[in-house]
């Protein structure tokens, strides 16, 4: 299937699946190399399933430009385009309370890019906090595998001087005002233990 932005550009997914089938593993080691996405869509799973919370990948709006349809139970979209941007990546209810937030991960070592952050994200963010919402992001450095939770109003400082010199967060002050998450099997990255702290 070819996707594509609403620029025309396709779009490709920078990830590269392993074919090798280990029978026995360390169950300390099965999780790494898994992307942040699917790190938290365990999580989000096993909040469900044991009636902790509600939260839920937000879908990307697509616009279907062509379908094949090989046989007549079957169709396949050959052809989309990304109608808009999103706004963040998750969203649901817990204890009561909206919850929001977006999820980035960098392979650098000392700090987090700025140019992960857009616009519409953040005004976003900065709506659901207006209405009392929780908003959040995950930051993982992928070299350390370290996840923060950092409240958007943390974030709101560094992204709306991006105009100016700064171009990343050093992770120093991610480590200062951010929460680093023990990361474990289930959930894989428990976000709400924090969110417990402040509701």
């Amino acid at each position: 299937m070819s996707v594509r932005y609403p620029n025309g550009k396709k779009f490709s997914p920078n990830r590269s699946f392993s074919t090798t089938n280990n029978v026995k593993k360390d169950e300390r080691f099965s999780n790494r190399g898994m992307t942040l996405e699917e790190d938290i869509n365990e999580t989000n799973e096993y909040y469900r399933a044991h009636n902790i919370a509600v939260i839920h990948k937000k879908p990307t709006p697509l616009q279907i430009v062509n379908v094949h349809y090989p046989k007549r139970s079957a169709a396949v979209v050959t052809e989309a385009y990304f109608k808009k941007p999103s706004t963040t990546d998750y969203n649901g209810v817990y204890k009561g309370r909206y919850i929001d937030f977006e999820a980035k991960e960098t392979k650098n070592k000392t700090s987090f890019p700025l140019k992960n952050f857009h616009d519409h994200q953040i005004n976003h963010m900065k709506q659901v906090l207006a209405h009392d919402g929780i908003s959040f992001t995950l930051l993982r450095f992928t070299l350390f595998d370290e996840v923060f939770l950092v409240f958007a109003k943390d974030l709101f400082s560094y992204v709306d001087n991006q105009d100016k010199k700064r171009k990343s967060i050093p992770k120093k002050d991610i480590e200062q005002f951010g929460t680093l998450i023990t990361l474990g099997l289930h959930p894989r990255i428990d976000y709400l233990k924090i969110i417990d702290k402040m509701i």
